[in-house]
């Protein structure tokens, strides 16, 4: 064998080593290129330093759970990992009950800062005109959102809430807040990051708000009604500009949209249509397998690059069990998360 094809397979295999073995403590100095993959956001059990991240292969062949302890000499990272965020090289780790961002390198997985003032039960983040903004909601308690400098993350200001502050997205570098949690609510505010000021509120007409997303430049609701539920586009600078109709589905929730197509559930069925149709499924892409309660089976739900992926949290008992479709509704592959998977990110 050529000396360079002797390289390349020695190579191949201590990688093949440092990501198949995750459970092996004296791994955690093997440094591993975590680009060009999946990251999947593990919460852990509440009220124990359990939240970590689990790294994927694009491939889906290769993993490595707790890829922050091991590459942070068996640090914990926290408790309750609600999201991952990103900005450059780095990836910002909420910690919702920790009340702190873990700031690492997003390749390497390696410490690079942290942001603890003016936290208090976060929920999620976004970035907007170097800013970076954290929705804060305390159960009976506060509700603000806290911003910082992106560049040094000193604290700048807080806008507070009477409603919910829940999810937060970026659109054409304004930003907005969801108003509404756990199925009850209907208004997003519109901040003006030029100003960090409230710019106005939007009121949506029908359902409660399940969640927003982000989408070229517009943002995107899903509002849920007892019979129907609706998708609602709103522009960047705060108006509601078209509304789909999701006729006979109720309850919907876990908007994802990619290529050109929504995909979103009701229950324990998952929906997929195009932005530009008019009229709602009338049947499912897929329904997944029945879990230990009707709450733990969809915990998780992301649409990344043609692959849908599932997480059923198994009653924050075990290791989560994510499911990967192809956006056909046929099953590419299944593996073990950590507990309590909520989200997967591309990185």
């Amino acid at each position: 064998m050529k000396l360079n094809k002797l390289l390349h397979f020695l190579f191949a295999f201590t990688l093949l080593l440092g990501i198949v073995s995750c459970s092996n403590d004296n791994n955690d100095e093997q440094e591993v290129f975590y680009g060009n993959g999946f990251l999947i956001a593990n919460e852990g059990t509440f009220g124990k330093p359990e939240g970590d991240v689990t790294f994927v292969s694009a491939d889906l062949n290769l993993k490595q759970d707790n890829i922050f302890s091991l590459n942070n000499g068996g640090a914990k990272l926290g408790d309750v990992l609600q999201m991952i965020a990103f900005k450059g090289e780095n990836a910002y780790l909420l910690l919702n009950n920790s009340n702190r961002i873990q700031i690492v390198n997003r390749f390497n997985f390696k410490a690079a800062g942290e942001i603890k003032a003016e936290l208090n039960v976060p929920r999620y983040m976004a970035f907007a005109n170097n800013n970076i903004y954290v929705t804060n909601d305390k159960y009976l308690g506060d509700k603000f959102v806290s911003i910082y400098k992106a560049s040094d993350f000193s604290f700048i200001k807080k806008i507070t809430f009477t409603d919910a502050a829940e999810r937060i997205v970026e659109a054409g570098n304004n930003i907005f807040v969801q108003n509404a949690s756990f199925g009850f609510g209907n208004k997003i505010t519109y901040i003006n990051t030029s100003t960090n000021d409230i710019q106005s509120t939007i009121t949506l007409p029908n359902g409660n708000i399940n969640k927003i997303i982000s989408n070229n430049q517009n943002v995107y609701a899903i509002a849920a009604g007892t019979t129907d539920s609706y998708i609602y586009q709103i522009s960047s600078t705060g108006s509601i500009t078209k509304t789909t109709t999701l006729t006979g589905i109720a309850n919907g929730t876990n908007l994802e949209i990619s290529n050109g197509k929504f995909y979103f559930s009701s229950g324990k069925n998952v929906y997929a249509m195009d932005m530009t149709a008019t009229t709602a499924p009338t049947s499912p892409l897929f329904t997944v397998a029945n879990s230990v309660d009707n709450f733990s089976a969809l915990y998780g739900f992301s649409v990344i690059n043609d692959k849908i992926f599932t997480s059923d949290s198994n009653g924050f008992t075990q290791a989560s069990k994510i499911v990967v479709y192809s956006t056909s509704g046929t099953i590419i592959r299944s593996f073990t998360a950590g507990i309590g998977s909520n989200s997967v990110y591309a990185n």
